[in-house]
């Protein structure tokens, strides 16, 4: 992968505004990409007033990351097997005993523990870097997540009056963190990046990440009883199937 072949952030910006207005509101893939259209606009908001020590490099980091996302999208449509991170939440996004946070942790995990760090070792090979110098910045985007993460809890968990300790969701949600998800995504990078010399140890690891990610969005997406579900709120900024 190179720049070359990628979206701008612009283009992914676009493709995730077509998305948000053709898919139902109540789909899976639709509560993820209203999540991710938010955050990838917040970055390139940010790519020019001085946020990020080297604007170019996380531009180009962004688009590569998105394009990851958005190919998975066109293969799930064109009724190829997307990866494997990304297979529970296509198989599952109609399914009405998931509740919305949950299509949009489930999404944020395979979308950061496994595409990016392969978004970022593209990156230091498209720009010829080494990831120590994409380090800086790629933690100052963890705090625009976080900002993102907790907006997109407050408006698609009920309140915490309504849930009982025992609930099942609370449960769910409870064993996911943003925060722990990009550490992950961080220490794969370096262990990729020290088996680029073995290609078929590099490509075992792949292999195995994107296998271990989806095991844990299945989980993620374990349907919950109806009790949960007649509680649940509308997703924010929905708007009907085009």
């Amino acid at each position: 992968m190179t720049i070359s072949d990628s979206l701008t952030v612009d283009q992914a910006v676009d493709r995730m505004r077509a998305l948000r207005d053709l898919l139902p509101a109540t789909d899976g893939v639709a509560v993820f990409n209203r999540m991710y259209l938010t955050v990838t606009e917040l970055v390139r908001d940010r790519l020019t007033d001085g946020y990020f020590e080297d604007p170019a490099a996380m531009a180009a980091l962004d688009a590569l990351f998105a394009g990851r996302y958005l190919r998975a999208v066109d293969a799930a449509a064109a009724g190829t097997r997307p990866p494997a991170c990304w297979r529970p939440l296509f198989e599952l996004c109609g399914h009405p005993g998931i509740h919305p946070l949950q299509f949009a942790l489930a999404g944020m995990n395979a979308h950061i523990e496994h595409d990016l760090p392969l978004a970022v070792l593209d990156t230091c090979r498209a720009l010829g870097r080494r990831p120590a110098g994409l380090a800086a910045d790629y933690r100052r985007i963890n705090d625009l997540l976080a900002q993102v993460e907790d907006e997109v809890r407050d408006s698609l968990l009920p309140g915490p009056d309504e849930l009982p300790p025992a609930d099942a969701l609370l449960h769910v949600i409870g064993v996911w963190s943003i925060d722990r998800a990009r550490e992950a995504a961080w220490a794969s990078v370096l262990a990729l990046w020290e088996l680029r010399p073995v290609p078929f140890a590099y490509a075992a690891v792949s292999t195995a990440l994107d296998g271990s990610v989806g095991m844990v969005c299945r989980a993620l997406l374990t349907p919950l009883d109806g009790r949960t579900q007649a509680r649940r709120p509308p997703a924010p900024g929905s708007r009907p199937a085009g």
